[in-house]
């Protein structure tokens, strides 16, 4: 029988191969005959954070640190998993325990770095991940780090700079190696490949470049996730537009990048972002249906005088930071009141929460949305017969933005780059309003801001 270590070692392989239940397994065998082994109990806080199983991550956590006080890497990953429930204060002590233990223990910099990044202490941020590039300056992942940091901070210059090497982080993969990387060479005459890089939200929000190159001279291609090609072939200044599930034998480009990459080479910055104005249209036939089921009561209220506001709540769980991006349903309940009529927007992962809902009732549209059209399509036409949306950061609101529809959304603390601090308005989109949280985790205020700006006429 294989001994405790190579148990652990054997787990460990299983566990980064995404094996995360049969990793924990494991570990839990070795437990089984060996309680007292403190490793053991690291590696299952490990598989239990993995699982987003935090509070129970903790526990275990806290058990390794019973039986062996001063182990520097069940105190990193204890103050990781403290960052993901919320208890900054004591996450920032077990990073500080770790480095005082292991002063070259640069994790430990990179997730404290993060906490506070999360916090919003952002100069402490920069000082933790500087420390951990004195360690090793060529860590990629901290120079991306970085790079968000700064473009959070409206720094773009530097911002790019340094989230460029997101390439070299090894979880993000061109096409194909074969076409060269445009580095801003002229492309009047020239044919470039468009790729998606990140999130459907993240396509929606970066694809008006691909508009802006065609509008100097070149020739595009956008590849994307398959999801998104109905959607964007209703808009003709986009060019083609070619599913990324599909292979590309046979044609030839003479450049591709990425749609952020893009944006970097023009060296795009907080006051020159283009297209802020609408540059995504909805299929002119989905509007007129559901303008008639809208209208007819269908779906909806045929009640005029009450405003109809679209709501989306729940981002993608995977996201790392969706726990404090996505708020709960029933905050929004703020929003309702005999003036306003909510529709949900909000399918698979979230939508199970409207079984619960106390207020009155929130129209939805259907098994059939988004379905036998493409997605987002009924949602994009759906979108333009509303008085406006209201979301937290999601797909939902780069599509509403996109539109031009008028967008209110719902910002975490410290939010994604993009939507930059303090701020209430965007250049990304022309037609949103941001309302931040002023504390970590506290909507209350947010959404009392969106329901006093939805109670005058013109929001």
């Amino acid at each position: 029988m294989a001994d405790a270590q190579q148990q652990l070692s054997r787990g460990w392989q299983i566990h980064q191969q995404g094996q995360h239940v049969a990793a924990e397994r494991i570990y839990r065998e070795v437990l089984a005959s060996q309680p007292n082994n403190p490793a053991a109990w690291c590696y299952l806080g490990i598989v239990l954070h993995d699982q987003k199983r935090y509070l129970e991550a903790v526990e275990t956590y806290e058990r390794s640190l019973k039986l062996q006080p001063e182990f520097p890497i069940a105190l990193n990953n204890l103050g990781n998993t403290l960052r993901y429930v919320g208890d900054a204060q004591r996450a920032d002590e077990c990073f500080a325990e770790a480095l005082r233990l292991k002063p070259d223990y640069l994790n430990a910099y990179k997730n404290r770095g993060t906490l506070h990044v999360w916090t919003g202490s952002l100069e402490k941020a920069g000082q933790y991940y500087q420390a951990a590039l004195k360690l090793n300056p060529t860590e990629a992942e901290l120079h991306r780090n970085l790079g968000v940091l700064y473009l959070l901070q409206g720094r773009f210059e530097e911002g790019w700079r340094e989230y460029r090497w997101r390439w070299r982080v090894g979880d993000l993969h061109r096409p194909t190696n074969t076409i060269p990387v445009w580095n801003g060479e002229p492309l009047e005459g020239k044919r470039i490949l468009l790729t998606a890089e990140q999130g459907l939200g993240d396509t929606i929000n970066f694809v008006r470049f691909a508009k802006l190159l065609r509008e100097r001279g070149a020739e595009t291609l956008v590849y994307c996730q398959p999801q998104l090609v109905a959607l964007l072939q209703t808009t003709p200044e986009l060019g083609p537009i070619y599913p990324n599930s599909l292979s590309l034998q046979g044609q030839q480009f003479h450049y591709q990048a990425s749609l952020v990459d893009v944006a970097d080479v023009l060296n795009v910055a907080a006051e020159s972002i283009p297209f802020s104005e609408a540059y995504l249209q909805p299929a002119s036939h989905l509007v007129e249906y559901w303008r008639e089921r809208i209208g007819q009561g269908g779906v909806g209220s045929a009640n005029t005088t009450r405003k109809r506001i679209g709501i989306a709540w729940q981002g993608n769980p995977d996201h790392q930071a969706d726990v404090f991006r996505s708020a709960p349903l029933e905050k929004f309940k703020t929003l309702d009141n005999e003036n306003i009529e909510l529709y949900s927007f909000q399918t698979g992962y979230g939508s199970e929460q409207l079984a619960n809902w106390s207020g009155r009732s929130i129209q939805t549209f259907g098994k059939e949305l988004d379905q036998s059209s493409g997605a987002f399509m009924d949602s994009a036409a759906i979108m333009t017969l509303l008085d406006a949306v209201v979301t937290t950061d999601t797909a939902i609101a780069h599509l509403a933005g996109a539109l031009g529809v008028r967008t209110h959304l719902a910002l975490n603390y410290v939010p994604d780059w993009r939507w930059l601090l303090d701020r209430e308005d965007t250049q990304w989109y022309a037609s949103m309003t941001l309302h931040r949280q002023k504390a970590m985790g506290d909507w209350g205020p947010v959404f009392e801001g969106i329901a006093s700006a939805l109670a005058v006429p013109s929001q």
